[in-house]
């Protein structure tokens, strides 16, 4: 038998301590329609359910990082609806900093040399995430709002290289992100929904 990992243990233990008293609130904090013991919402750009038994997207196990991200989603999430604007940088969120090279290096970088590919794939990566248009004002080329989780929000917003600037991307937060997971997760969810971007862009 497979020894579980140390992301299986947590998203389990997270779980656990969830269905010990979800609350009969528990569909609306996590913007969820609720089957008896089993949520379902959209998370990561999949169709993801919550049961006793563990967390599926798609129909598959999530035993790794997103397996934890969501269960932690199941365990923070407030009864506050998502708040959009002001949007905010990751470096305005609280007790950031630890996580700021690390988050510049996975959630905006790795898009950089895809901008191009990005644009051309808007409207799908949109659909796919439940998203809409960035909200006026925010500058850029382009850019669009996402949902990796019902009640947390991201802006990307896009610059296209010209002849005197590089291409760059900007990640923004929903204003009241950290009422439903903690920073550092957030920092985790920036990096796994530009994951998930490029995937669509190369598929």
């Amino acid at each position: 038998m497979t020894e579980k990992s140390n992301y299986q243990k947590i998203a389990e233990n997270n779980l656990r301590r969830f269905y010990e008293d979800p609350g009969a609130d528990a569909a609306a904090r996590l913007g969820a329609d609720r089957r008896s013991d089993e949520f379902f919402f959209r998370a990561f750009g999949g169709r993801c359910r919550i049961s006793p038994a563990g967390i599926t997207l798609e129909g598959q196990p999530q035993a790794g990082v997103l397996g934890v991200l969501i269960s932690m989603y199941a365990l923070y999430a407030s009864q506050a609806s998502c708040i959009i604007e002001p949007l905010k940088s990751f470096n305005e969120l609280p007790d950031s900093m630890p996580y700021t090279a690390a988050f510049a290096a996975r959630t905006q970088q790795p898009i950089v040399a895809r901008v191009e590919a990005v644009g051309q794939n808007t409207q799908r990566i949109i659909d796919v995430f439940s998203g809409k248009n960035p909200p006026a004002g925010m500058g850029g080329d382009f850019g669009f709002l996402l949902y990796p989780l019902p009640k947390i929000a991201l802006c990307y917003v896009f610059y296209r290289a010209d002849e005197d600037f590089p291409a760059s991307v900007t990640c923004l937060y929903s204003a009241n992100a950290v009422a439903h997971l903690p920073t550092d997760a957030l920092a985790d969810v920036g990096e796994y929904t530009s994951r998930e971007i490029l995937h669509l862009v190369q598929g």
